[in-house]
């Protein structure tokens, strides 16, 4: 059974829905009319792209240029997730790439060469296929797991420095907050998991049914795919803030105020 192919006026037509939105948005002045039509218009450049991109990367199949693409990937995002937690770069880029590379690539090895019988572990329609859907996990993942354990310990530490003075470790001192963190990360996927084939359809389950695969065999790559991103992000997570303590804080234990992006403005004392 092949897929229905979608013509351009047909796409146009999906285009048209996005009057709803934007006629709320007048309605009730939502501040999201910038945002809605830059992000469409961002979306529909970028996956044209990407559709053309894949259409010879899958062609090719070379291994390196295929692991070489897996990197570009991770490293935007982890400059996305370190961008939307308002911290310096060069304070989080090693720990976070490091744990989105190790996270995505090692769990990705492992289906392609032990559940997924495919004719080679760097087999671009699984290696980038699957790749890009465990790092968009991982993004939304460390975004509110990163977001979460520092912001919240800059706006209010005091309790951190108490237990610190009382003789605690760095790191005992900091569980709390990092169980928090990465509790926080996860609830969206294990919310999702929890709902996924009764209150919706996920997204590699369809694709895979519309792709002309049977129900069956859908279900099999989605349940593989859902295991996968929730090893991937918690362990990105967890790895990330790990890695992350030695450069964000000081010999004593303290976090350094001059990470965040914004730091001069936040803690300069009030006149």
């Amino acid at each position: 059974m092949e897929t229905i192919n979608i013509s351009l006026v047909a796409i146009g037509l999906a285009f048209a829905l996005l009057l709803v939105p934007l006629g709320l948005s007048l309605f009730f002045e939502f501040k999201l009319i910038k945002q809605l039509v830059y992000s469409t218009f961002r979306m529909t450049v970028q996956l044209v792209l990407i559709g053309i991109f894949l259409k010879y990367l899958f062609k090719w199949d070379n291994p390196l240029i295929n692991f070489s693409w897996l990197t570009i990937m991770i490293l935007v995002a982890v400059f996305s997730s370190i961008r939307n937690a308002a911290i310096k770069i060069s304070f989080l880029f090693v720990p976070a790439f490091t744990s989105f590379f190790l996270s995505t690539f090692l769990v990705v090895l492992y289906l392609n060469s032990l559940v997924i019988p495919t004719d080679s572990i760097m087999e671009a329609k699984y290696l980038i296929v699957l790749g890009g859907m465990v790092l968009g996990n991982c993004l939304r993942g460390n975004i509110i797991g990163i977001s979460t354990f520092y912001n919240n310990l800059r706006q209010n530490d005091k309790n951190y420095l108490y237990t610190l003075s009382l003789g605690a470790s760095q790191f005992k001192a900091l569980l709390p907050r990092f169980q928090k963190s990465v509790e926080l990360a996860l609830k969206p996927t294990l919310a999702s998991m929890a709902t996924m084939g009764i209150v919706a359809l996920p997204g590699m389950m369809t694709g895979v049914i519309l792709g002309g695969a049977d129900p069956e065999t859908a279900i099999k790559y989605q349940i593989v795919i859902v295991i996968a991103m929730v090893v991937s992000t918690i362990s990105s997570v967890v790895f990330t803030i790990l890695l992350s303590l030695k450069i964000c804080f000081n010999k004593y234990g303290i976090l350094r105020k001059n990470i965040f992006i914004n730091h001069k403005q936040s803690f300069s004392p009030k006149k």
